[in-house]
């Protein structure tokens, strides 16, 4: 519903370099950081259903999201972390 409503294109979210990501995402107006992070828990998500190739760019994608909140947030979050360290682990394996 968050993207429908917003007009992101996921697939063109995830053919973006780094720099392009934040820029894209920093042109929707309202995406706060919370907006930001329940993207990357979504993509997290869908990347947890998809076996396929695409699965670690999604897990890549997640991975720059969370790092975004992390740079945005004036306040750590342990939650956020433990999602960062799932998704480097995991990318560490594949």
């Amino acid at each position: 519903m968050l993207l429908e409503e917003s007009d992101f294109n996921l697939n063109k979210f995830l053919s973006l370099s780094i720099q392009e990501s934040n820029e894209y995402i920093s042109n929707f107006k309202g995406f706060s950081n919370e907006n930001i992070e329940l993207l990357a828990d979504s993509i997290f998500q869908i990347c947890s259903m998809d076996n396929t190739s695409d699965s670690k760019k999604y897990l890549e994608k997640a991975l720059q999201l969370y790092e975004l909140c992390n740079m945005k947030s004036k306040t750590f979050s342990f939650k956020r972390e433990n999602k960062i360290a799932t998704i480097k682990n995991t990318l560490k394996n594949e």
